[in-house]
């Protein structure tokens, strides 16, 4: 399997964490996947008063100077341990 198909693989599974996964790990996850499709920041950091969207542009600017395919194996690889985590909570 590609690394494409691999990061879409894991972008479904992703969906699937569980709802305690923190805001930091979402955003991290965030960041890599817009880096992944999208590539560097392509819109001005939203105001003051969208805090939410302002904390997801400061985690995509974060990974700014990633290729794709790099962020793409950061994405898999963080998705793995969020769900080997959620695996071991419940075990």
């Amino acid at each position: 399997m590609g690394l494409k198909e691999d990061f879409e693989e894991h972008a479904e599974k992703a969906k699937t964490l569980p709802e305690n996964t923190t805001n930091e790990n979402k955003l991290i996850l965030y960041g890599l996947y817009k880096q992944a499709t999208v590539g560097p920041v392509n819109t001005s950091r939203p105001g003051v008063f969208s805090q939410r969207e302002r904390y997801k542009w400061d985690a995509w600017k974060a990974v700014e100077g990633k290729s794709k395919e790099e962020a793409m194996g950061d994405y898999i690889t963080k998705v793995k341990q969020l769900q080997e985590e959620a695996a071991a909570a419940t075990a």
